[in-house]
């Protein structure tokens, strides 16, 4: 056989493999059923009501999280600065890198559980998932377009005319739709099977090891009141006593202009840190222990600084070593390898 035939063959071999139902990404995709809330979680605040995810709609959500004609040279996606493997955060920036490379202030928070958020963005300003797009979209250091455009660019593909019809009844592409398809592909990036909500959910086999319970009950003592199980965040914005930035990023105040919210950002989930590295709104610690070191002494004693960091006559959390080795040894028991490896997140 020539080699020219064995290429041949192997392609084929690849094209009938991709066609066969044990395909995982074909599997994964007939069996969707929607949004399914996991049992160790609350009713989610999203609106369903107003727009069911559907096979149709989150396939085409996907294909535009992943579709490089949102920006405005037609090289960066969603997924550029939301990588799955880095469960869906830009994994070893500080800050994001747009669109001819520009540098942004803060560091991409990941695309997860958003359903259970009332807010977005680390100095907030937008609360409804369904307008949260047009920021990235429009920011000059991120994709830099506009949404006329956008939405003139999907309009000209045959492929997209098709599955807006799939998906909502008609060719139209309307920013409505638009925005409603990258919703249901992001309410469907569910991080909820990590070894914890095994345990939570008293499935079998899964137990914390002696490190880990000990971590679990020293993080409900020290962590939890901002961090609440279990979404570890409570979703508000708050002043941990980072600093002022070399940008000067004061955080929530941008939106509200109240003085008490200067320099408050959002508490962050601390599901999946092991691969979400780097740390804090503006991404300055590089480790976990760097995260839990300034907690421990590098807490400043800013104005709003947050009544739970200011306590004792001394700012901050006291952690210890062994402290902090228990509370990491529970921190790793929140990281989700099913959900970075979730081939119906993937790009197709």
């Amino acid at each position: 056989m020539s080699k020219k035939h064995w290429i041949i063959l192997c392609f084929l071999g690849l094209f009938i493999l991709a066609c066969k139902k044990d395909n995982p990404i074909k599997e994964e995709i007939e069996k969707f059923l929607g949004f399914q809330k996991p049992a160790n979680f609350p009713q989610p605040a999203y609106n369903f009501a107003n727009n069911p995810v559907t096979k149709e709609g989150f396939e085409l959500g996907r294909a535009l999280f992943y579709e490089p004609r949102l920006s405005r040279n037609n090289t960066i996606t969603c997924g550029s600065c939301h990588i799955q493997s880095s469960a869906f955060t830009q994994h070893g920036h500080d800050v994001s890198h747009g669109i001819d490379d520009r540098l942004g202030t803060r560091n991409s928070p990941p695309i997860m559980n958003l359903a259970w958020n009332k807010a977005f963005m680390w100095g907030g300003g937008v609360y409804d998932l369904d307008l949260q797009p047009i920021t990235p979209i429009t920011t000059h250091e991120e994709m830099d377009e506009n949404l006329e455009n956008v939405l003139n660019k999907i309009r000209a593909l045959p492929k997209y005319t098709g599955m807006f019809k799939s998906a909502f009844g008609t060719e139209e592409v309307t920013t409505a739709r638009f925005m409603k398809a990258l919703s249901q592909f992001m309410v469907m990036c569910v991080s909820s099977n990590s070894k914890y909500d095994k345990i939570m959910r008293k499935e079998a086999g899964a137990v914390f090891t002696a490190d880990e319970q000990a971590g679990y009950v020293l993080f409900k003592d020290k962590c939890a009141s901002c961090h609440a199980e279990p979404l570890f965040t409570d979703g508000s914005f708050r002043n941990n006593g980072l600093g002022i930035s070399p940008v000067n990023d004061k955080g929530l105040y941008a939106v509200t202009l109240m003085e008490t919210d200067k320099y408050k950002f959002k508490v962050p989930s601390l599901r999946n840190l092991q691969y979400t590295a780097p740390y804090m709104h503006d991404g300055r610690f590089l480790s976990l222990a760097g995260v839990l070191e300034h907690y421990n002494s590098e807490v400043q004693a800013t104005p709003n600084l947050d009544p739970v960091l200011n306590q004792n006559g001394k700012p901050g959390i006291a952690l210890n070593e062994d402290q902090k080795a228990k509370l990491t040894a529970f921190l790793n028991t929140l990281n989700d390898k099913e959900f970075i490896n979730n081939k119906m997140l993937s790009e197709q």
